[in-house]
């Protein structure tokens, strides 16, 4: 059965996945979704004996079904290879009760490989099945680790370009310095005075631009997106939640058909829904626990039933999850929603104009599976330190947000299912606030430093992304308002 795509706020337009895949953002500005998720064609028991590969194959047929085998194959392989340093690609480490999934063993050392990966691949094969001749244009918005993700999967891709902004003073240094040392000849790297929801605001209004499309065709360019608002990017992340499943079966830890929860850390939300389509399709899952910092809209809307921005942005030590406008959660309201793209475009619009949406009672009885939580910085530090004090095993900042709201949902709900957290970055990326945590001594270090002491204290070998940007020299170094995002984007393109 082949698989049709629909926008979010208008069930009248259908596309299939390559074309969901090329445009990235429907027309209306809603987000692609399929007409139905269909069952996974495999017996839970026999994922145990697959490859991270064969999984990835036999989950993503399911969803990309005017791709070929073929097609498909090929874009599997040439994404999940030595660029993993890792041959299970996603291996999982079992610690303070609980097996954490580490989704960081790509090129840039973060989960948005998983996907980013696998994205150019899908992306200019799709342009070739739908004869478009224009040069794609990968335009991103990122909170820190999309952004390295994307230009390492899109350097030098024949018929692309891509052009991702970032807020000068919202991420890491390390990831900073991945993005401002990336080398490729069709790669931009653009800080803005601003923080990720300007970044990301200024991008999607740039989508809706139809003057501006009109001007960039004639000029032979086309704009897609490596934004988590892309399908292409959604999809690959299901493989990996149903992967930790057939591993734990593979080693025992569970039987096929027993249920797991998840604990996802979560900003944008792309990732957390990947394991609710994952449940979808069949994966059996008992709990989604949404695990937010100290910017926890997300929080408060799974406590209240209203998604309310209007407050304080924070930095904090987790900047990928700085976020208060939760792009992804769009496809959850849409589905609880009951596929009512009226009624979606309301709580979308009511957002963009008020900053605030509420949803029905009946909606909410639609998020009976979720759970949300949050932790403070100090929850974040104290959590690095006991799990290195414990189990000799150092986690970043993201991830030890998820631990501290998994920990703390133990403590209150005594729920002893088996439960799988997202590991999503590498403590490599976040060294200075990571080894913070387990000593404050060590802040008189530079950041370099501190790589070689994580290295000794962890036993994990320096990841060679971090190898590669120790002298590195810049070689972006634009930065601009944010009102000056399109004046920037003609300018790199001429136009």
């Amino acid at each position: 059965m082949d698989i049709m795509y629909k926008s979010t706020r208008n069930n009248n337009e259908k596309v299939t996945a390559s074309q969901a895949i090329l445009k990235g953002l429907a027309d209306d500005g809603g987000l692609y979704v399929p007409e139905t998720l269909p069952a996974l064609d495999v017996d839970l028991n026999d994922l145990k004996d697959m490859s991270y590969q064969e999984v990835a194959y036999v989950v993503m047929k399911q969803l990309l079904t005017d791709f070929t085998e073929e097609e498909l194959k090929y874009c599997i392989g040439q994404a999940y290879d030595k660029k993993f340093d890792n041959p299970s690609i996603a291996p999982m480490k079992n610690a303070n009760g609980a097996y954490f999934l580490e989704l960081f063993h790509g090129s840039t050392i973060a989960f948005k490989d998983m996907a980013l990966s696998i994205l150019p691949y899908l992306l200019t094969t799709s342009a070739k099945k739908n004869n478009v001749n224009n040069e794609i244009v990968i335009l991103t918005a990122t909170s820190g680790d999309t952004g390295k993700a994307a230009l390492a999967g899109f350097a030098d891709v024949p018929g692309t370009k891509i052009i991702v902004f970032y807020p000068k003073s919202g991420v890491s240094p390390i990831q900073e310095k991945q993005m401002i040392t990336q080398r490729g000849n069709n790669t931009y790297v653009v800080g803005i005075h601003g923080n990720f929801d300007d970044a990301q605001t200024g991008v999607k209004n740039m989508f809706n631009d139809k003057e501006l499309a009109d001007i960039m065709d004639k000029a032979g360019y086309q704009f897609s997106s490596a934004n988590s608002i892309n399908i292409g990017r959604l999809v690959p992340q299901i493989v990996y939640y149903v992967y930790a499943y057939s591993r734990l079966v593979k080693e025992g830890s569970i039987k096929a058909g027993d249920k797991i929860n998840v604990v996802v850390p979560t900003g944008n939300f792309g990732n957390i829904l990947a394991s609710y389509y994952a449940k979808e399709m069949g994966l059996p899952i008992n709990r989604f626990i949404c695990a937010s910092n100290e910017n926890k809209v997300l929080f408060d809307f799974f406590e209240t039933g209203c998604y309310d921005r209007n407050r304080e942005f924070i930095l904090t030590s987790s900047p990928s999850m700085d976020i208060l406008i939760s792009s992804n959660l769009e496809r959850l309201i849409y589905k609880i929603a009951g596929n009512d793209a009226e009624a979606n475009k309301a709580f979308m619009e009511s957002l963009s104009a008020e900053g605030r949406y509420e949803i029905t009672d009946k909606m909410k009885s639609g998020l009976s599976d979720f759970v949300g939580g949050y932790a403070t910085e100090e929850d974040t530090r104290n959590i690095i330190s006991k799990i290195y004090k414990n189990d000799n095993y150092i986690i970043d900042t993201h991830t030890a947000v998820a631990a501290y709201v998994y920990e703390q949902y133990v403590s209150r709900t005594k729920d002893s299912t088996v439960t799988v957290i997202a590991s999503t970055a590498s403590p490599y990326k976040f060294t200075r606030s990571v080894m913070n945590a387990i000593d404050s001594s060590y802040d008189s270090k530079t950041d370099f430093e501190l790589v070689d002491e994580l290295n000794r204290l962890s036993g994990v070998a320096v990841p060679q992304a971090i190898e590669d940007i120790r002298t590195a020299p810049v070689l972006h170094d634009t930065v601009v308002d944010a009102d000056d995002m399109c004046k920037q984007v003609k300018n790199i393109l001429g136009i």
